[in-house]
């Protein structure tokens, strides 16, 4: 009932811009160019953790990118995930490029814990995985979402924890559901998030994938996010 009447909300109540609340609109257009504006570029958190797969972010996380991500994540705004999925398309095409790899793009997105959605009445990250490959599809690339991660056991609340210490909460965390293996092989894999910050939760979903599946399966793990810090977004992209 809570997602059907936010579904409705956006039809019913004034619009303003999610980015910068410029009225009549959900999203501005100079708020679209700082969402999917830019070329998307690989990213490095520093300290990198071990395991974490190559990783593209569409955009810093930072002013109006960061507004939208939250309105779509806690605040219900939900009709901005087609334009956060467009932008995570991006990310997904520049770490996995149209002729590498075999088969289908797999997007696997990292699972919000079952409290975290419960409060938020959606999952915001499958949600946005699932228009980003829509998008793909569109411009012509097989893809599709396989939301084959789940929690093995309960973990802290991330904020407010260093990058050591989100490491050690998340590890072990996940593991892939049962027949997930299979479906893994048939693909080229990409995990999936909203936000890369310490890289620990992309880390831990690349451990479970690995685990699964059979080592020699398809083409090397990659990852892609909607944002990433700016600092470790711009170092990347000279």
């Amino acid at each position: 009932m809570r997602g059907w009447w936010r579904e409705i909300g956006g039809l019913v109540l004034p619009v303003a811009c999610a980015g910068c609340g410029s009225p009549r609109t959900s999203l501005c257009g100079e708020c679209r160019r700082e969402l999917y504006g830019a070329w998307p570029c690989r990213v490095r958190p520093s300290p990198e953790p071990p395991g974490l797969p190559p990783v593209c972010a569409a955009a810093p996380y930072e002013d109006a990118v960061r507004a939208v991500l939250l309105a779509h994540k806690e605040r219900g705004a939900l009709g901005l995930a087609q334009r956060l999925g467009r932008a995570l398309a991006g990310a997904v095409d520049a770490v996995a490029p149209p002729g590498t790899g075999t088969g289908p793009l797999l997007l696997v997105p990292v699972p919000s814990t079952s409290r975290a959605v419960a409060a938020r009445g959606h999952d915001g990250v499958r949600r946005v995985a699932a228009a980003a490959a829509g998008e793909l599809r569109r411009a012509g690339r097989a893809a599709r979402v396989l939301p084959v991660l789940r929690q093995r056991r309960a973990v802290a609340d991330q904020a407010g924890l260093a990058a050591h210490q989100r490491l050690a909460n998340l590890a072990g965390a996940l593991e892939v559901a049962g027949g997930g293996a299979r479906l893994l092989g048939a693909g080229r894999v990409v995990v999936v998030d909203d936000l890369v910050t310490t890289g620990a939760s992309l880390a831990e979903a690349a451990r479970a994938v690995r685990a699964a599946r059979d080592a020699e399966a398809g083409a090397p793990l990659a990852a892609a996010v909607v944002a990433a810090s700016s600092v470790s977004f711009e170092i990347n992209r000279n």
